[in-house]
């Protein structure tokens, strides 16, 4: 598989100077499987020029694999150029809800006054499908979803093929709310996704300090992500979910403050626009 970072900031679009590196786009993660399929993991602000690229490409079918409906995961929905394509096969999964399916929840973003477009309207018309805890297959890709720890009705995937597997968690914070992570991994929000995978895109927006003034609000500090990884016996880290107030020098710091506890069993990477991962390839490197 080979994994795309589109868009890796959390909560809020940030742009300017100080965001150049790392990048100011909302949550998006392209996943190409070795026979094509093409998966798009949420659909922040990052989903525009993705959506652009595939529209060039070509490409006839995606399928959009939504983690929850926080405004920063699907902001850039009404942007995606597929979506505005007659004709191209476009499939939306996320998580259900006890009031109403996907298709409602949607449609309150994607219709007046928020948005000019229904739904509906869209010249390719979505197909929509309510996922929790089950597997299934898009063309060789094998999906595991299961919920995870978040405020609202939030999954997280697992993607494997041919014997290599990833998982997305953007939104996650497994130490559930209480400042620790359970001492049992069984009882660890996530672990059924996470579990030995090669590459763990998990949600670190806060430092530690920061974390204290922000217990329960569903995401997770850098050590916790770092802790969350090593129980996992995961082989590679990319850091996800940025938050908007870290300039890329504060995320450098963060990063660095990571490393300096010492020889880390896997390897870190700090998230950043346009970062491509060869999944099943051995990381290089710690």
């Amino acid at each position: 598989m080979k994994v795309t970072l589109f868009g890796t900031r959390g909560s809020l679009a940030t742009s300017g100077p100080e965001t150049l590196r790392y990048g100011g786009n909302t949550a998006c993660v392209e996943v190409e499987g070795a026979d094509s399929t093409l998966l798009v993991l949420d659909a922040g602000t990052g989903i525009r020029a993705l959506g652009e690229r595939v529209a060039r490409d070509g490409i006839r079918r995606v399928d959009l694999l939504l983690t929850h409906l926080h405004m920063d995961h699907i902001q850039g929905l009404g942007f995606f150029k597929p979506l505005y394509t007659p004709g191209f096969d476009v499939h939306i999964w996320g998580p259900p809800s006890t009031t109403m399916d996907l298709r409602k929840r949607l449609a309150r973003y994607l219709s007046p006054p928020l948005f000019p477009v229904r739904l509906d309207d869209l010249p390719a018309t979505p197909t929509l499908h309510d996922v929790a805890r089950e597997h299934f297959t898009i063309g060789g890709l094998e999906i595991t979803v299961d919920l995870v720890y978040h405020p609202g009705p939030t999954v997280g995937y697992r993607i494997s093929e041919q014997g290599a597997a990833m998982a997305y968690l953007p939104d996650h914070e497994p130490a559930l709310a209480t400042g620790e992570l359970p001492s049992d991994p069984d009882w660890m929000s996530g672990s059924a996704l996470a579990a030995d995978v090669d590459l763990l895109i998990h949600d670190a927006q806060y430092s530690d300090a920061e974390y204290d003034e922000h217990v329960g609000w569903g995401h997770s500090s850098i050590s916790h992500a770092l802790a969350f990884a090593r129980t996992m016996r995961v082989q590679h880290l990319v850091t996800f979910h940025h938050d908007p107030s870290h300039s890329d020098d504060a995320l450098d710091e963060i990063v660095l403050a990571a490393r300096s506890g010492g020889r880390l069993p896997f390897k870190l990477t700090p998230g950043t626009e346009g970062a491509v991962f060869e999944v099943g390839m051995p990381p290089v490197g710690a």
